[in-house]
């Protein structure tokens, strides 16, 4: 059984969830492969040496300042990552090389930015033949080498014409670049309406009959549901705060003119999409594609705050006509009200935009891993002729070609 690694950190939310999503679609199309959820934070620091030291894990500060809405000056900081990770390059590539090791995975997908480099370098100088694969969960490579680098063996799966387009004028093959129909959704987004919206909304206290907005901004939430909610005392009002209890509070606090539920963290967010008209949150690629998905046009802002990889998204959403950007919180009214009398010509455009990628990548990650047993296969003949020494240097990646040519057989 062939082994695939799911690379994810827990930063936002969006990373995690992609995995996941793709591990269930794996599961029901019925793959035969052992499926991993790999944190690489979890990898590069096992001892949680940065957790003791701090006081919380690398994620939890990015999180944070989501939810404090603390997104001023991000552009400049992600550089200062950018070169964090290129200094500390060489003892990453050492902890990844030794996880390969340790490991072994037949194919490893990653869907966390930043750190593609190393991951794709130590698996090749470790496990030769074992192919890598970056499958973007952003809509494109915004700022550039944010998913894509230069002189990289690996494959790139793209939910966009512009991830496709920057990945092949970045020098990558085409063969090497898989396009996609869109972001990497969970199945459950897929699943039927219910049959009875207005019933649904009564049992929970809306109105049935009202026009509904429902208000997410990730996993965390933002205080800029604050905002939102005091711009829309008569709108009707679906808020999910995530694991932001405090918000939550807030909200409920919070005096309106129209009905309103407010959720904290839930797994069911097809199902309140579905009792909403339309969609209100940050121009995140996962909850923008995800309300499309289901159905909701969508009103975004995008402004200085907005964080550097969201910007692109803002621009599909014009491209694609499935939604309104505005500048501030302070015209969301204003926004709310363009869409109710434009809804039934952005509703046109959403439907229009077929999204089947999680269904997708299953396919391409066997073609990948079919091409690669067979390059592994023919090297494996020919090289010790042709260079005179093994294809395979070390004693984990001499016993995979074995394992290799006996499935083969």
């Amino acid at each position: 059984m062939k082994t695939i690694d799911l690379i994810y950190v827990n930063a936002g939310g969006g990373h995690r969830a992609s995995a996941t999503a793709l591990k269930a679609a794996i599961r029901q199309q019925g793959q035969p492969w052992r499926v991993r959820l790999v944190d690489l934070f979890e990898v590069l620091d096992p001892d949680n040496a940065f957790g003791r030291l701090t006081g919380m894990r690398p994620e939890d500060f990015y999180n944070r300042r989501l939810a404090r809405g603390w997104t001023a000056g991000m552009a400049q900081e992600l550089k200062l990552l950018q070169a964090a990770i290129r200094l500390g390059h060489a003892p990453i590539t050492r902890r990844l090389k030794q996880h390969w090791l340790e490991t072994e995975p037949d194919l490893v997908v990653s869907l966390v930015p930043n750190f593609n480099r190393a991951l794709c370098e130590s698996l090749a100088s470790t496990l030769p033949g074992v192919p890598f694969v970056t499958a973007l969960t952003d809509l494109a490579d915004h700022p550039p080498n944010f998913w894509i680098e230069r002189g990289q063996d690996q494959h790139f799966i793209c939910g966009s014409a512009r991830a496709v387009e920057q990945a092949l004028r970045m020098g990558h093959p085409p063969a090497r670049v898989h396009a996609t129909s869109g972001m990497i959704l969970r199945p459950e987004f897929y699943a039927p309406a219910p049959a009875d919206r207005r019933a649904e909304r009564r049992m929970l206290g809306l109105d049935p009959d009202r026009p509904t907005g429902l208000v997410l901004f990730g996993g965390h939430g933002s205080k800029a549901m604050l905002k939102v909610a005091r711009q829309l005392p008569d709108t009707q009002l679906i808020l999910v705060c995530g694991h932001n209890r405090a918000l939550a509070a807030k909200l409920q606090a919070m005096p309106a003119r129209a009905p309103r539920l407010v959720l904290g963290f839930t797994s069911a967010i097809p199902h309140y999409m579905d009792l909403a008209d339309f969609f209100v949150g940050k121009p995140g690629p996962g909850s923008i594609s995800e309300a499309v998905q289901r159905g909701l046009p969508v009103v975004i802002v995008a402004n200085a705050w907005t964080m550097p990889q969201e910007r692109f998204n803002a621009q599909w959403v014009r491209e694609h006509g499935v939604g309104i950007v505005h500048d501030s919180y302070r015209t969301i009214g204003r926004a709310v009200q363009e869409m109710a009398a434009r809804i039934d010509e952005f509703r046109a455009n959403v439907s229009r935009v077929g999204n089947r990628a999680v269904f997708e990548v299953p396919g391409v990650l066997e073609t990948i891993m079919l091409e690669a047993e067979r390059g592994a296969l023919v090297e494996g003949q020919f090289s010790a002729a042709r260079l005179g020494r093994p294809r395979f240097q070390t004693a984990a990646s001499t016993e995979r070609a074995g394992r290799m040519q006996t499935r083969s057989g």
